[in-house]
């Protein structure tokens, strides 16, 4: 069955940088467009980064909040996507979420903690 599995999580400073990881299974991952959301208590999920899949390149879009600052990976030998996640504000603060287009599949997210 489709999995998406993230990791990387944790509580880190302003300024400071993480990565995040999501691994992913039971379909076809190369032509899949994927992105990484995020949702803030009492917010709505917000899409931050997406990545094209081997039919249009590999292209990369990102929200104004985090061009600049965040990166998106992929590598579809391994079945994985990535975020990198540098110069932290408090205000990324959130769960962040991988997501699927092709398989229409969320992973369960993991948590982001941006503090001193």
């Amino acid at each position: 069955q489709v999995q998406l599995v993230e990791s990387g999580g944790g509580l880190v400073q302003p300024g400071g940088s993480l990565r995040l990881s999501c691994a992913a299974s039971g379909f076809i991952f190369s032509s899949s467009v994927m992105s990484w959301y995020r949702q803030a208590p009492g917010k709505a999920r917000e899409l931050i980064a997406s990545i094209g899949g081997s039919t249009n390149g590999g292209s990369t879009n990102y929200a104004d909040s985090v061009k600049g600052r965040f990166t998106i990976s992929r590598d579809n030998a391994k079945n994985m996507v990535y975020l990198q996640m540098n110069s932290l504000k408090p205000e990324d603060t959130a769960v962040y979420y991988c997501y699927a287009r092709r398989a229409g599949a969320w992973g369960q997210g993991t948590q982001v903690t941006v503090s001193s």
